[in-house]
């Protein structure tokens, strides 16, 4: 399908080559794709990229994976032990792109002769971005790497989870995703650039450094206490109550972040003795004494379904929401309304980017490319 964008995209007219698979330089390209850019995609022949086989499930004959991070894009094979095709792809990446986004093992791309160095002194304009493991520079920038050896390396496994059980993998492939999204930042920024200077540069960013920069606050806390941070399931460090708890008929995430909110809950709950209670008497006293107001909370939430607790607590103006699974928060009149899921004609929904210009989201203008599309 192809859909037409009402109004000219921010990126219309940049021409973006993307060298890499998987899901991080895939859904850094796929944000520029969103914003009207073209970005090639270079796969290799035969299976591509390998997201494309990693499912089930599967929607035309690829994962459904490989089309959230991929559409908006075209697709060509080149065969990187053909010295001819590869060099026809030189050649066309120094006459048509402004950008190039790799995420191909560390020293492949040099190989190849489409390395930073040697792309960038042919087009002084052109803009590219390396997307590594473990970064640029230091003694494991050599070594690949994926989304859940940074979720372990990077410490987010340290505090994901309850504490006392076996470590756990956000849900989502949270450092790709991530350090795509870095990626797109630092290309736009780079585009800017541009526009002064008419000179391009190199761009480094790493699975790495996203995961250091997601954990900012507990490296910080770290520093202060020389107390490894601990995981809080549901939870966060330094607030409470800021966590779900059980309901007859499922989880709700109540979060009285300050004093102001928990004294509205407190008197909500027929409570308003802990106010008084030196142990709740605000947030670092209820942070420190998390147990024994979770033992008081616990028994009061389970009595009722979060149906009843949602309307009290809104009344009471305490934020709370129900933990849904994906077909839950699709169905939703809030997401229907925001009108994100984007129809593709073909019995999918795929999710669009999570940024409106004058009111206008940018429309899903093709589906995920087939190979050598």
């Amino acid at each position: 399908m192809t859909q037409p964008s009402p109004t000219p995209l921010p990126l219309a007219g940049i021409r973006v080559f993307e060298l890499g698979s998987n899901i991080a330089g895939p859904y850094g390209t796929w944000i520029l794709a969103a914003l009207g850019a073209d970005v090639v995609k270079v796969e290799r022949p035969g299976t591509g990229d390998d997201a494309r086989g990693w499912g089930p499930p599967f929607w035309r004959e690829t994962a459904t994976v490989f089309h959230t991070v991929n559409r908006d894009k075209t697709s060509i094979t080149v065969d990187f032990q053909d010295e001819t095709a590869l060099a026809a792809l030189r050649e066309r990446i120094v006459e048509e792109a402004d950008v190039v986004l790799q995420n191909l093992r560390p020293g492949v791309a040099d190989k190849l002769g489409l390395g930073a160095a040697n792309l960038c002194a042919l087009n002084p304009a052109l803009i590219y971005c390396n997307l590594w493991a473990f970064g640029a520079t230091g003694p494991l920038a050599p070594k690949p790497g994926f989304d859940a050896l940074m979720q372990a390396f990077g410490g987010i496994m340290a505090v994901t989870g309850e504490e006392g059980q076996a470590p756990v993998r956000a849900g989502i492939s949270v450092v790709d995703m991530g350090t795509g999204m870095w990626c797109a930042i630092g290309i736009l920024a780079a585009l800017n650039r541009r526009h002064e200077s008419g000179k391009g540069g190199v761009i480094d960013a790493s699975l790495f450094e996203t995961a250091l920069a997601w954990t900012t606050y507990y490296n910080a806390d770290v520093q202060v206490t020389g107390v490894a941070p601990q995981r809080h399931g549901s939870g966060v460090r330094g607030i409470m109550p800021y966590q779900a708890y059980d309901c007859a008929d499922g989880y709700l995430v109540v979060a009285a972040s300050n004093d102001r909110l928990f004294a509205n809950l407190a008197a909500e709950l027929d409570h308003p003795e802990w106010l008084d209670d030196p142990r709740f008497v605000d947030n670092p006293a209820r942070s420190g004494h998390r147990e024994e107001l979770n033992e008081l909370l616990m028994p009061i939430f389970k009595a009722q379904p979060r149906a009843y607790w949602q309307e009290r607590l809104d009344e009471a103006g305490v934020p709370n929401a129900p933990i849904q699974h994906a077909g839950e928060v699709i169905a939703h009149p809030q997401t229907q309304a925001l009108g994100m899921l984007q129809d593709t004609g073909e019995g999918m929904k795929l999710t669009g980017l999570p940024l409106s210009f004058d009111g206008e989201r940018p429309a899903l203008r093709n589906i995920a490319p087939d190979l050598k599309e």
